[in-house]
């Protein structure tokens, strides 16, 4: 008999630069990407991975949290998570976590979401455009000791503490059943995420972390103090938390650049000559082939 439950799923989703902007004027000495150089987007495959946990939530009951680590600007995709459906959103950013690599990125990750306690549920897009790795997730349920499955392109089922998914492939797909708790990577062609709800957006455009109070204030004057628009954002759950290294249980040297055993040698560009073409069939099938192209590729979407 099928048993009755709700299911907690937690959300990592990363602000990324616009890598359609990256040139060399941006790269640091380090191989560091400076990112206040470029727009800042919502990773694409994270959106995929929020909209699953919202089905999941919708079907299922339950709860959805949303979890970024960045700088204060970060702030920006957990209003966008708020305006989609999330619950709830928690903002990790200090100094010591900048420069990390996926080593370091990671055990942030895993001693963030311990914090959270209990969950059944780890949804992650299956990359993120500004590194191409592919690392991070796997890495956070190594740390966590929880069951991983990547490439999901459907959830087919949950049933008590039993999970089904379908994974997709370049040659193919494959059904895999797995145990919560379970950190799931997804794919782009998962689901198409919905758009941010207009009642949502009035409910939350307020939410604010405190590093953004001094803004808040220039634009609603009639708050008159930071104290104040604290007090009136905490009263109505609108306070984004933000949790430092001192807020989690970790070994700051294990944080940011100092607990990053990776390091860039070398950066090369790709230009494309003129000679590179592809050529496209002239009927619908082959236009909309080169249009899933592009879309798989970040280059249109």
């Amino acid at each position: 008999m099928s048993s009755v439950r709700t299911y907690h799923s937690v959300v990592l989703v990363k602000q990324v630069p616009d890598t359609h902007h990256i040139t060399g004027d941006v790269m640091k000495e380090d191989g560091t990407i400076n990112r206040a150089a470029l727009p800042a987007i919502f990773n694409p495959e994270d959106l995929n991975a929020l909209e699953m946990a919202l089905q999941v939530k919708e079907r299922y009951g339950g709860t959805v949290t949303v979890l970024t680590m960045g700088p204060p600007a970060a702030a920006e995709v957990l209003r966008e998570s708020l305006y989609r459906g999330a619950d709830r959103v928690i903002l990790l950013t200090d100094r010591r976590f900048a420069g990390a690599d996926t080593l370091a990125t990671s055990y942030t990750l895993q001693r963030a979401i311990e914090k959270l306690g209990a969950f059944d549920l780890i949804f992650c897009g299956r990359q993120a455009i500004d590194g191409d790795t592919a690392q991070v997730p796997p890495q956070v349920a190594e740390k966590l000791g929880i069951p991983q499955i990547t490439y999901v392109e459907t959830l087919v089922s949950l049933d008590g503490n039993e999970i089904v998914v379908e994974r997709a492939f370049p040659l193919g797909k494959e059904i895999v059943m797995g145990a919560l708790p379970c950190l799931l990577t997804v794919v782009t062609s998962a689901n198409r995420p919905r758009p941010p709800s207009v009642r949502r957006q009035i409910e939350y455009k307020l939410a604010a972390t405190p590093h953004e109070y001094a803004a808040r204030l220039n634009r609603w004057r009639e708050f008159e103090s930071e104290e104040k628009l604290e007090a009136y954002l905490a009263a109505r759950n609108l306070k984004i938390p933000v949790w430092t290294a001192d807020d989690l249980a970790v070994e700051v040297d294990r944080l940011g650049l100092n607990g990053s055993p990776t390091q860039v040698y070398k950066v090369n560009y790709v230009v494309l000559e003129t000679t590179e073409s592809k050529q496209v069939p002239a009927n619908p099938e082959g236009i909309a082939a080169l249009v899933q192209e592009l879309v798989r590729e970040y280059i249109v979407g």
